[in-house]
């Protein structure tokens, strides 16, 4: 069997636990499970400019021996890999992939006609949701498939599900710690609520690594933290049902440019936790009325009051829970995966 080459940020060596590496991973995971991890050549972009001259000298053998080449990189990796890919496949006709991590493709590729004509080349472009490839399509991209950020991870039974009584109602932030992923909003909301009806209402748990460049942001804000916030620290990939399930909801007020199909909503659906969400880029195609609840981005009052209606009547929310499990199932690798595998057999 042919080899297949992977292009992406695997992080060897290190724990990382960005959407990107996790992407990447899971990615490679199921391509392995179909093929083979004899048959699969991985090409490391973590470390950035770094691994450039590496990969320079590597991507030929990758041409030489593979029939198809997987890419996932970030926006710098996508402008430095479609015209070098593009070069080499003149000379090999090999088979180009490209699968989307977020959903900042269409914004980065508005201004840039050189790299949406190579990406014309390419035999498929996967992107994470409906709206990102109508949107593509409207530029003139038509390989365009729909492969939606997935996790291997247990979903649990309605058996499992844990349904939280009694206050404080728990809720947590589960992304990376940064102020576009709105957990300043999350912390005002919640001591809001709680000042405002003069008790605990809510709790709130925030986990995640803490952005580069942003530990000082993150530290002042700790100092504000009253007795029921706290930072959880980070989490193991595979563990995230386990420490979500027993929470009241998860909030994701999320303003980041690049978000897609956040893989949060996926720990929090396996978990059976609803999702209280900024309609932010792409989340109303995964956040709706059977699985959460919505509010207009950047709209702290109406946040506010979700939570509180929330609060006032928690079966509202308790009730949505054996729904999200029957949407996480959507996000399985083996459901989401195959249109990818297809291509690269040939199909």
């Amino acid at each position: 069997m042919s080899k297949i080459a992977i292009i992406g940020h695997f992080g060897f060596g290190q724990n990382l636990l960005n959407g990107q590496t996790i992407k990447t991973k899971v990615i490679t995971a199921g391509i392995e499970k179909r093929f083979g991890k004899e048959n699969l050549l991985l090409f490391d972009l973590a470390g950035g400019g770094k691994r450039i001259p590496g990969l320079l000298v590597t991507l030929p053998k990758a041409f030489r021996m593979c029939e198809n080449i997987v890419m996932l990189p970030g926006e710098n990796g996508l402008r430095f890999l479609i015209p070098v890919l593009r070069f080499w496949n003149f000379f090999y006709k090999k088979r180009l992939h490209y699968a989307v991590i977020g959903g900042w493709l269409p914004a980065y590729l508005a201004n840039k006609k050189r790299l949406l004509n190579g990406l014309k080349r390419f035999c498929g472009v996967y992107v994470e949701t409906d709206t990102m490839k109508q949107t593509l399509e409207q530029m003139g991209l038509f390989n365009l498939f729909v492969l939606p950020n997935c996790k291997n991870l247990p979903v649990l039974s309605e058996s499992e599900l844990v349904y939280p009584q009694g206050l404080p109602y728990r809720l947590c932030t589960f992304s990376r710690v940064m102020k576009e992923k709105g957990i300043e909003d999350a912390v005002h909301a919640v001591a809001a609520v709680n000042a405002e009806w003069g008790y605990q209402v809510f709790s709130l748990d925030i986990y995640g690594p803490v952005e580069k460049g942003q530990e000082e942001w993150f530290n002042s804000l700790r100092k504000g933290f009253s007795e029921w916030i706290r930072y959880g620290g980070t989490v193991p990939y595979d563990k995230s049902v386990t420490v979500l399930k027993d929470y009241f909801a998860l909030l994701f007020p999320t303003c980041y440019e690049g978000e897609g199909l956040a893989g949060t909503l996926i720990d929090a659906y396996s978990a059976g936790v609803p999702v209280i969400a900024s309609d932010w880029k792409y989340n109303a195609e995964f956040v709706n009325e059977n699985t959460g609840y919505l509010y207009p981005t950047g709209d702290l009052s109406a946040f506010i009051g979700i939570l509180k209606a929330v609060a006032g009547n928690p079966t509202s929310l308790l009730s949505k829970k054996p729904l999200c499990l029957k949407e996480a199932e959507k996000y399985r690798v083996d459901t989401t995966i195959p249109v990818l595998l297809e291509q690269l057999e040939g199909v």
